[in-house]
C-alpha cells in the first residue's frame, strides 16, 4: 500500500512521501509535485516499475529473468534476455573485469553457500568452497551485443546482482519519476540513493552518512547532492559470528567467505549502478586497491570507514569534501 505525506508548499509545489516493501526492504520516495493526484500517479508509475525489475533481477522468485537464464547454464545454446537484465550484466563485467574478480556478478554459488553457513552458524568446509569457485568467474560469461544474448559457459552457474542491482532499480525509478515531470526528486533503496534536481529553495538533497560504529545513530558527515547517486555498503547491520570470529554478509570471491574486518563504504557516483557496484567493490578490496577505482569513474568520490582497535580509521578521495553539505 502506498502511504504519502505532504509538507508546506514552497515556490508553488508540495513534498510528497512515499513509501512501499519491495527487494527486501522498503523502497522511499520523495518528490514536489503541484498537486497530491499528479504526485500518487507518478509514485504508482515508480513502484510499477519496481516490480518489473524484481522480476527480471531477484534471486529469491524462481520464475525471475534471471533465476530462468541460470537454469540453461551450461546448455550450448545463447540465452536472449530483456534489454535491462543485459545491459546490467554487461556493466557487471566491466566492473568484474576492472576489479580482476574481488568484484564478480557469476558469485551466486558462493553466497548461497555463505547463507546457509550464516544459518547454521557453521562455516562451509574447504570442499564446499572449491566447489562453489569452481562454478565462480565473469570470464565463463559470454555476451552477445548484436543479438543481446547471454551464454553461462558452465553448468550450476548462479549470477548475484545484488552488489549492483539496488543503485540501478535506484536510477530506473528517478528516471520513471523525470519522464512524469517530477524532476525534484530523491529515491531510497536500502542503502542506494538517487537525487534528482534539489527540492525548491535549495542547492542539494541532504544525506546523511551513519558512522560505523552506530548505525542507528547521529550521522557522521552530512552530503548535499544533486543528480547523482550515493551508495553505502558495510557490515553494520548484517553479520554472523562463528567461532568467535564475525563475518560480514559481504562475500568475498577470493575466499569464499564473508568479509571478516568491519568497514563501512559510501560511494557518490555519476548514478546509481555505479555508485553501488564501486561500494561494493572497494568494501571487498579495502581502500589501496580499492579507491583507484574511483578515477576509472567520472564524478565519483569515495569515504571509508574501517574499525580499529584505537577508534574508526577514516580514507577518501580527493573529491569526497566537494559533495559535503556547506
Amino acid at each position: 500500500m502506498i502511504w504519502s505525506a505532504k509538507v508546506a508548499s514552497l515556490q508553488g509545489l508540495e513534498r510528497y512521501s512515499f513509501a512501499e516493501p519491495h527487494l527486501g526492504s522498503i523502497v522511499e520516495i520523495t518528490l514536489y509535485a503541484p498537486d497530491e493526484n499528479g504526485a500518487n500517479q507518478g509514485a504508482r508509475a515508480a513502484f510499477q516499475r519496481v516490480k518489473e525489475l524484481d522480476q527480471v533481477f531477484s534471486d529469491y522468485r524462481p520464475d525471475s529473468e534471471v533465476m530462468k537464464l541460470c537454469e540453461r547454464a551450461g546448455q550450448e545454446e545463447p540465452v536472449k534476455v530483456s534489454p535491462e537484465l543485459f545491459e546490467l550484466l554487461k556493466r557487471s563485467l566491466k566492473v568484474s573485469s576492472q576489479t580482476d574478480g574481488a568484484f564478480d556478478v557469476t558469485i551466486g554459488p558462493m553466497v548461497q553457500l555463505w547463507r546457509q553457513s550464516r544459518k547454521r552458524k557453521i562455516l562451509p568446509t574447504p570442499a564446499e568452497i572449491q566447489a562453489a569457485k569452481e562454478l565462480v568467474s565473469w570470464k565463463l560469461v559470454i555476451l552477445d551485443d548484436d543479438r543481446q544474448t547471454v551464454k553461462l559457459t558452465r553448468p550450476g552457474m548462479r549470477l548475484d546482482f545484488g552488489g549492483i542491482a539496488k543503485g540501478f532499480i535506484a536510477q530506473e525509478i528517478s528516471c520513471v519519476l523525470r519522464e512524469r515531470g517530477f524532476d525534484q526528486s530523491l529515491v531510497a533503496v536500502a542503502g542506494d540513493i538517487v537525487a534528482g534536481n534539489p527540492p525548491p529553495g535549495s542547492t542539494g538533497w541532504k544525506v546523511g552518512v551513519a558512522p560505523l560504529d552506530r548505525p542507528n545513530g547521529a550521522v557522521s558527515r552530512l552530503l548535499s547532492l544533486r543528480n547523482c547517486a550515493v551508495s553505502t555498503s558495510g557490515d553494520a547491520f548484517q553479520f554472523v559470528e562463528i567461532a568467535g570470529v564475525r563475518y560480514s554478509h559481504i562475500v568475498d570471491p577470493r575466499t569464499g567467505l564473508g568479509l571478516t574486518y568491519r568497514s563501512s563504504v559510501t560511494v557518490v557516483s555519476s548514478e546509481g549502478a555505479a555508485a553501488d557496484a564501486l561500494a561494493t567493490a572497494i568494501c571487498i578490496l579495502g581502500p589501496e586497491r580499492g579507491l583507484p577505482l574511483i578515477d576509472l569513474y567520472d564524478d565519483s568520490a569515495a569515504l571509508i570507514v574501517l574499525a580499529a582497535d584505537d577508534g574508526p580509521r577514516v580514507v577518501e578521495s580527493k573529491s569526497f569534501p566537494t559533495f559535503e553539505a556547506k
